[in-house]
């Protein structure tokens, strides 16, 4: 298994950012979503634990077959979806995704005001492992290209509702208030031959919706930072019919 962790600040508080999450991952999904690929919300309910107290429980069918590479493309199903299990304890959430035997990513979440400075956010999760550390700048990182939009350059977006940016250089270290996305990662793939190739591929990957996504939930924050829990959960279960709707093909 290849483990990493994943460091994101954004200009927010944890608190604001609980509903920045939900609204960017449902208009996100709704945005990337076509006929016949995207993603598909299987399961969006409550869920209580008693460890981390009460919950969302969701599970998504990510379509994407054309999206994979062609060496990749040579090597799993003609109609390829992963499933995706998700439990979000706010400010602690897991997620896990499953592609097909041998094949798995972990990823577990916990959110903190403060500028990626923790040190012991997930020591007893590494303990006596080595873990790559990876800060990525939503602001001056390089953007993959497919995604680029002006409307969401940080460098140059500022927000009505709040008054934060545009986001200078080195914005992290004086932003007021600041938040960081901490991300421990881990990708497992038990195919001899092809192990370190495709979890790498797949950490480069997860990087970049990483980057697009928290990038995009700051540039749509005049959008949601006026919704209440209940505001986001409507809009979420608008996003999820008309997405899946979306993605039903011709003939179905």
């Amino acid at each position: 298994m290849l483990l990493k962790e994943y460091r994101i600040c954004m200009p927010l508080t944890v608190q604001e950012y609980k509903i920045g999450q939900l609204y960017t991952i449902s208009k996100h999904s709704h945005m990337e979503s076509q006929t016949g690929e995207g993603v598909e919300v299987l399961v969006n309910q409550p869920h209580y634990n008693p460890l981390h107290g009460q919950g969302q429980h969701t599970e998504k069918r990510i379509h994407l077959s054309s999206k994979l590479p062609s060496w990749a493309q040579a090597v799993v199903p003609r109609i390829f979806y992963i499933t995706e299990k998700s439990w979000n304890y706010y400010p602690y959430t897991i997620t896990g995704c499953s592609f097909f035997p041998k094949f798995s990513i972990h990823i577990e979440t916990k959110y903190e005001d403060n500028s990626g400075d923790n040190e012991d956010v997930f020591a007893a999760e590494k303990a006596d492992r080595k873990v790559e550390v990876d800060y990525l700048d939503i602001a001056y990182d390089p953007y993959p290209d497919k995604h680029f939009n002006s409307t969401e350059d940080l460098r140059c977006f500022s927000s009505v509702r709040t008054g934060r940016g545009p986001l200078v250089e080195g914005w992290k270290r004086s932003a007021q208030p600041v938040m960081c996305s901490y991300k421990l990662v881990g990708v497992q793939f038990e195919v001899w031959g092809l192990q370190t190739r495709v979890e790498h591929f797949a950490h480069k990957v997860i990087r970049d919706i990483l980057l697009v996504g928290h990038r995009q939930a700051f540039a749509w924050v005049d959008e949601w930072y006026h919704m209440t829990m209940e505001d986001v959960r409507c809009y979420e279960d608008q996003m999820h019919l008309a997405t899946n709707q979306k993605l039903q093909s011709p003939d179905s």
